[in-house]
């Protein structure tokens, strides 16, 4: 009896605690990791995510960069960070579902080492190639690489970036094996695609958005089911027949493992309101991004979605960059 009576007792304590964080959440600055460099999709996520926070929740939630190994660097030291709700990752596709593909000594466990917060955007991939490339469909860009796979090269913001895996898996569904130059970031991979240095990328639409426009680089495809309303010209890859190339990298919220289940739910219950804004779906649609609909919010669609794009993807990544 004494025992059920000490157990019970430790419970209640648990709880009232528990519940006392989150009455008093958050009485300090938040820190939200965003583990790329500033200027990116990720990084202007976590900057619209982090100001949904501090609105809602009346503190400062301020974004750091902690860039490296294809964001791995970043979301290690959110996982190792306290479990107490004052240190947050923004993640993605990359760090917190395809990691192990890329990186077989991963010192965190993307599935075990994180609660899912919520799920804030997703941006489908387009594939682009530089404005003299000979190639002006997806169909053509098939052909000429079966027959110049030597030739070929593709740029990359780095090992396990969407950039990375978004050309991989392109590579994989056609059968090629192109050269894979690594760069620190998208940005410099633009460059180097203007100065005809390099022939393709993968990213989202975002990043090449602006010289697609001026036409100095050419869209071949989406990589979605439906056209984005920012390329509404450019055909999907469904459209144009190799349906295998399907990637939207997501883009989310996360706290280390064993974060306060209260702490949780009110930062997604934050993050929800915030996503309902017609100011932010504004945003989001502007920035290319698909707005995410209510039933796709909150901890149990995220960790439902981590599980079934690693289901999905990973033993595609893991065997393309074995070969």
């Amino acid at each position: 009896m004494v025992v059920k009576f000490l157990a019970a007792t430790a419970l209640a304590l648990v709880a009232v605690t528990n519940g006392a964080w989150a009455e008093d959440y958050p009485a300090r600055t938040v820190t939200v990791i965003v583990p790329f460099a500033a200027g990116g999709p990720a990084d202007i996520t976590g900057r619209l995510v982090a100001d949904i926070f501090s609105r809602h929740l009346g503190q400062k939630f301020v974004v750091e960069n902690v860039g490296g190994a294809g964001g791995t660097t970043g979301a290690l030291r959110a996982a190792k960070s306290p479990a107490d709700g004052y240190t947050l990752l923004s993640g993605h596709l990359g760090t917190n579902a395809l990691a192990p593909a890329f990186y077989p000594n991963l010192a965190y466990d993307p599935q075990k080492d994180f609660v899912p917060i919520g799920l804030s955007a997703e941006y489908p991939e387009v594939l682009v190639v530089r404005k003299d490339f000979p190639a002006a469909t997806l169909k053509e860009f098939i052909a000429y690489a079966k027959a110049n796979t030597d030739k070929l090269n593709a740029g990359h913001a780095g090992v396990g970036s969407v950039s990375y895996s978004g050309c991989l898996l392109l590579n994989a569904a056609i059968g090629i094996k192109p050269t894979m130059v690594p760069f620190t970031g998208t940005a410099p991979v633009i460059n180097a695609m203007l100065a005809g240095q390099i022939d393709y990328e993968c990213d989202p639409v975002l990043g090449p958005l602006g010289q697609i426009r001026a036409g100095n680089l050419k869209a071949l495809a989406v990589a979605a089911k439906k056209r984005s309303p920012l390329l509404p010209d450019v055909p999907t890859s469904h459209e144009q027949g190799l349906p295998q190339f399907d990637i939207a990298p997501f883009y989310a919220i996360f706290a280390p493992a064993g974060t306060p289940q209260p702490i949780v739910d009110k930062l997604a219950e934050a993050l929800n309101k915030g996503l309902s804004e017609e100011a932010v779906q504004k945003r989001l649609s502007e920035l290319g991004a698909e707005v995410i609909e209510p039933g796709r919010r909150g901890p149990k669609a995220l960790g439902e979605l981590v599980k079934s794009e690693a289901d999905r993807l990973l033993p595609i990544l893991k065997a393309a960059s074995a070969k």
